[in-house]
């Protein structure tokens, strides 16, 4: 019997804030799925890397990163960076919701926003542990400026959306519902693959592990024969969907992955103040892409 969908953002805005106090302490299941409004038509996914304009989507890509691989390189520490905590990320976190052209290639940029940050302030704590920036210094934001992380990915993807996301809250909150449900990290662990243990897995078999979690295959981006991203696929119903080969994947690529792959653990080179971050600003000034009518 197919059950009926509680009307769009009912389920989201008044229980997730009760839920987040658990997923704070236990992740999976703690967040409510999102509503959608439509679904894909094909299971088909598209690899690419060629940017469009925007004309709707077909598909999303959650794409999770495993700090080791990157933060093993971190040179620079700063209270943004996550790499930089007193102790190291021990899970895959979130780099983005991605919406994707059936194709090839996706759209970027796609309305012109003012970054509302009133919108994700109960996020915040969750975001700060499950979505973090990995790098020091600002990313660029869609029309020439610069700000946080969390800008960057909501002006690049999450305007493009739309309808199926309405908002800042919508984008935020719809990741981690799915970053809580499909739990890569988890999964893995479950199948005795442990990532900070610095042994090598073959990459068929980490596919094979979240292909039979999941119930739809994955794909995997490399560096330097680690682990750099694991990538889930999603109908526009959030239903798991098969990824296929990136485009940087093939032998020679700059993604390609091996047949078999570490996921490298490291040292945090400088405790960093990581209670700062975009919602602290000790000057007292609201930073433009912060602003919202009533700071202006």
């Amino acid at each position: 019997m197919e059950t009926r969908r509680p009307r769009r953002g009912w389920n989201k805005r008044f229980v997730l804030p009760l839920a987040l106090l658990c997923l704070a302490v236990l992740l999976p299941g703690a967040l409510l799925p999102p509503s959608a409004s439509a679904s894909s038509s094909s299971p088909a996914a598209g690899g690419g890397s060629r940017k469009r304009r925007w004309v709707g989507f077909d598909y999303y890509v959650l794409a999770l990163q495993w700090p080791g691989t990157i933060c093993r390189e971190t040179s620079n520490c700063c209270d943004t960076n996550g790499c930089c905590r007193s102790q190291p990320l021990k899970w895959f976190t979130i780099h983005g919701l991605w919406p994707q052209y059936n194709y090839g290639g996706w759209p970027s940029c796609c309305r012109p926003t003012r970054f509302n940050i009133n919108k994700i302030l109960m996020l915040m704590p969750i975001l700060e542990k499950y979505w973090p920036s990995l790098y020091c210094g600002s990313s660029s934001t869609c029309f020439g400026g610069r700000g946080p992380f969390w800008v960057h990915e909501w002006e690049t993807h999450g305007t493009c959306a739309y309808p199926e996301i309405q908002d800042e809250y919508d984008y935020f909150s719809t990741a981690l519902y799915l970053y809580s449900k499909y739990n890569v990290t988890k999964a893995l662990r479950k199948a005795r693959i442990r990532p900070t243990s610095g042994r090598k897995y073959a990459v068929g078999h980490i596919v094979a592990v979240i292909e039979y979690a999941f119930g739809a295959m994955p794909s995997l981006v490399c560096k330097n024969g680690s682990v750099q991203e694991l990538r889930l696929c999603f109908h526009k119903d959030y239903q798991p969907r098969d990824c296929t080969l990136e485009a940087g994947s093939a032998p020679n690529g700059r993604s390609y992955c091996p047949r078999y792959v570490t996921f490298p653990s490291y040292k945090p080179s400088v405790v960093a103040n990581t209670t700062e971050g975009i919602n602290n600003q000790s000057n007292g000034e609201v930073p433009s892409y912060m602003r919202t009518s009533d700071s202006e």
